[in-house]
């Protein structure tokens, strides 16, 4: 049954693009696929990233605070969505070059296999189009096909003194949906900004230039662009205790009125929050609640070199059939001396 209904949803994103080609159309949730966030512990904290993430992973949430990093890192991620019948996978890694600059390279897949292409298994005996009381579907003229979106991210950062840095990304995109295609190609731009030494803002412009996705129809599409902006604060209990609230704010220029947070009318603004306990800085604990109305948990734990971390969504009580999701995702820091970053 769930396969069915994502297979459903499938064939209505391919409405657009076998659409006969219109010139070039704003189109809403075109990158939805990019708003869904990386690593165990952005997850875990409701999503939120913008403002805390000085890792590998700000690659994706916030390229400026590459400059953050002092070793090279690399990170994997698997999630299962909706009772393991979509899959997301993340991979990345940044090197320090000298003081001041830090690249990026990392690679996103969201993807739906094994969907029921019935669109030629009509047998239609009045020839009206439709599946009436005496048609029938041919199961042997059923093909499977797939659905799925890539990106792959190109990032640099550099820092401009102690408190400010700026960066950006390059971004190629690919998308399938059975057996259509489409490229596209964008642009992020980033500053983070630290004017205490615990507090940290960042503000991402997400499709600075408009991302263009033309596809094999003649078809094409523009990305609209979105600010996501976010703010965190280690709170130091004490030597071995801390926490850090999180929050992130993304405003979007699409027309996403009616399922936004809040209307600005000319804008909509979906918040993601959430807290971090950190104990000895090896142990993790974390919670939060999504622009989706769902609340996260998530651990972690913190080894000589690598990082494991988990977080828990449960789904909102319209999707509860669709299970819980899991995401873990591991993170290697080459800290050993000779890797430091340079002075």
């Amino acid at each position: 049954m769930i396969r069915t209904i994502l297979g459903g949803l499938a064939a209505l994103a391919l409405a657009p693009c076998i659409a006969p080609a219109q010139g070039f159309v704003n189109a809403k949730y075109a990158g939805e696929f990019l708003s869904s966030g990386v690593g165990g512990r952005s997850a875990g904290i409701g999503g939120a990233g913008t403002g805390f993430a000085s890792d590998v992973t700000a690659g994706y949430f916030n390229p400026s605070a590459l400059s953050l990093i002092s070793y090279p890192q690399i990170t994997i991620l698997h999630e299962s969505r909706f009772a393991s019948q979509i899959n997301y996978d993340y991979a990345a890694g940044a090197l320090p070059l000298g003081p001041d600059q830090t690249v990026a390279i990392s690679a996103i897949r969201l993807g739906l296999d094994g969907i029921k292409d019935s669109r030629n298994a009509l047998v239609d005996r009045n020839g009206n189009g439709r599946l009436d009381e005496d048609d029938r579907i041919d199961e042997s003229k059923i093909k499977l096909g797939g659905s799925a979106d890539w990106a792959i991210y190109g990032s640099y950062a550099r820092r401009i003194d102690d408190r400010l840095s700026v960066g950006g990304n390059l971004k190629i995109l690919y998308k399938t949906v059975l057996e259509h295609s489409a490229w596209g190609l964008g642009v992020d731009l980033s500053a983070t900004y630290r004017p205490l030494e615990d507090l940290q803002l960042g503000a991402t412009l997400t499709d600075a230039t408009k991302s263009l996705l033309t596809w094999d129809t003649g078809n094409q599409e523009f990305i609209v662009p979105a600010l996501r902006m976010g703010a965190a604060y280690r709170y130091r209990i004490n030597e071995d205790h801390s926490i850090m609230p999180a929050i992130d704010g993304t405003f979007r220029f699409e027309g996403r009125h009616e399922v936004t947070m809040v209307d600005l009318s000319f804008a909509s603004l979906d918040v993601q929050a959430g807290l971090e306990y950190v104990y000895k800085d090896r142990i993790f604990l974390r919670g939060g609640y999504t622009d989706l109305k769902q609340i996260t948990i998530g651990a972690g734990v913190k080894l000589p070199k690598l990082n494991i971390d988990y977080a828990f969504t449960r789904q909102s009580a319209d999707l509860d059939a669709f299970g819980a999701t899991h995401r873990i995702s591991l993170m290697l820091t080459l800290e050993e001396p000779k890797f430091l970053r340079g002075e």
